[in-house]
């Protein structure tokens, strides 16, 4: 299957290209110089150009303070939203199945439940999951054949993200404090990945929420299996969310995804969160 994968050089595109590739699959990764998503003439060249079954699509703006400055809105809409109703429009044109990978972020994040993939209770607490769930809608009302996939707390080899920043901090300080009244699991892009790849090879549409497995915990226990796992002795202090008071987006404080959903239809859930650690620490040389 030839299979066009947008944000090739992001954590989770870098992964899906390899995936393909290991599975015989045609991947043709693109990032903004291949195919500039926020351009509908470039999208529309590119897709009809390659002629993909699939479209995997990966590329967004995902700094979420950011996204919050007035200057950035209008770009964070253009890649996340706008740009995705692009490749939605272009793979209808070809009957090209798609992919859209989202967040826990379209949600308000209150209460304890878990949030469920079929859940129509959209209440974004910023401009980043507001983008998101526009790129969501863009997707569900274009297409019949699309998947949307939701993701949280993403750690991948390719880029910044949350183990990385942990441990450069846990080298420079003797104490960390991390935000422990924020909840949800954790996702390797390596081993989502894997099982993106088994869901674009079956005709089974609709929403899914995918994570590694292994339980629900805060940003507090992640950074103490985190530091246990890379033999760091350093002191790490739980704080609310507003003690800690750095976060110019607000976040929400329950991104527990229920994921059910997979196994009802036959798909094989990650690995736990630990395992998927402690491969992700070797692969980085920890």
């Amino acid at each position: 299957m030839k299979v066009l994968v947008t944000g090739v050089k992001g954590q989770l595109g870098y992964d899906v290209v390899n995936e393909l590739k290991k599975r015989g699959h045609e991947p043709i990764g693109v990032d903004i110089a291949e195919m500039d998503i926020t351009d509908k003439n470039s999208v529309d060249a590119v897709i009809s150009r390659v002629q993909p079954q699939a479209v995997i699509h990966c590329a967004a703006w995902t700094a979420v303070d950011a996204a919050e400055d007035e200057e950035n809105i209008p770009k964070v809409r253009a890649v996340n939203a706008t740009g995705t109703q692009y490749i939605a429009d272009a793979c209808k044109k070809i009957d090209a199945k798609m992919m859209y990978i989202s967040t826990d972020y379209v949600f308000d994040g209150q209460g304890t439940s878990p949030w469920q993939p079929d859940c129509k209770d959209y209440k974004p607490l910023n401009i980043y999951g507001q983008t998101k769930l526009e790129g969501e809608l863009a997707v569900a009302n274009t297409l019949d054949k699309y998947f949307i996939v939701r993701i949280a707390w993403v750690f991948g080899v390719n880029g910044k993200n949350f183990i990385k920043t942990m441990l450069n901090v846990g080298k420079t300080h003797d104490t960390v404090r991390v935000v422990n009244d924020q909840i949800g699991t954790p996702t390797y892009t390596y081993d989502l990945a894997r099982l993106l790849v088994d869901m674009i090879e079956t005709d089974k549409y609709g929403y899914y929420h995918a994570t590694n497995e292994g339980g629900y915990i805060s940003w507090y226990d992640f950074t103490k299996e985190i530091y246990r796992q890379a033999g760091y002795t350093t002191k790490i202090i739980p704080v609310t969310t507003a003690e800690y008071g750095l976060s110019k987006a607000a976040r929400p404080f329950n991104s527990r995804l229920d994921k059910s959903k997979l196994v009802a239809n036959g798909f094989k859930p990650l690995p736990t969160w630990q395992d998927a650690l402690a491969r992700y620490l070797k692969e980085i040389g920890y």
